[in-house]
């Protein structure tokens, strides 16, 4: 009896474990500066999480923490580049500079 209510109630707990918060990502240029703002597909946010420039070779060029805000500063960078934020999921959230 004891067995069953378990398998049950993991059955019925099972699509709630399947129901992951993906990251997003959504960066902006404001003059000389880049501004992502970061969180979760729940719409919690990520505020103190790491989020990293990359140069197309997987070289890091910056990287920063978001403030309370949840939102990542960049400086501008010439050349070519993409922002990711990565929480730790099967997918990180990207932004590519040619988005801008």
């Amino acid at each position: 009896m004891i067995l069953r209510q378990l398998l049950l109630a993991s059955v019925l707990l099972l699509p709630l474990a399947a129901q992951a918060h993906y990251p997003v990502m959504d960066c902006s240029r404001m003059g000389d500066e880049i501004a992502c703002r970061i969180g979760f597909s729940d719409g919690t946010l990520a505020h103190g999480s790491e989020v990293v420039m990359y140069s197309y070779g997987e070289e890091v060029i910056h990287r920063v923490r978001a403030d309370n805000s949840s939102t990542a500063r960049f400086p501008w960078h010439d050349g070519e580049f993409f922002i990711q934020f990565d929480a730790g999921h099967e997918d990180p959230a990207e932004f590519d500079h040619v988005e801008f």
